[in-house]
């Protein structure tokens, strides 16, 4: 199942949308809570950067999708604003990102 889905780029971007989502809500419930509640700010620098890396890795691959599948403008800025909520890019898989 998940050979088949890296071998296109809408594959490749449910992969990377699925991780990001889990390390926004890792960095959301888990790092920030130890950063200010325990005092302990090395996990958000740690999750923070993985989930930048996993952001940027997201907008690209968002891009590529978008331009060989011609997809509208409005398809496009939702499925980029869908990022920036929690499990929103759980919801954009389950809407937009299916063939």
């Amino acid at each position: 199942m998940i050979l088949e889905l890296v071998k296109s780029p809408l594959g490749r971007l449910r992969i990377i949308a699925f991780v990001e989502g889990i390390s926004y809500l890792v960095l959301l419930g888990i790092a920030m809570p130890l950063k200010y509640l325990a005092g302990l700010p090395q996990a958000v620098k740690t999750v923070g950067m993985a989930h930048g890396v996993l952001f940027v890795l997201f907008v690209v691959l968002l891009v590529q999708v978008a331009v060989e599948k011609s997809w509208s403008f409005k398809k496009s800025m939702l499925s980029f604003l869908s990022s920036l909520v929690p499990f929103g890019t759980f919801y954009a898989d389950a809407k937009w990102f299916r063939d």
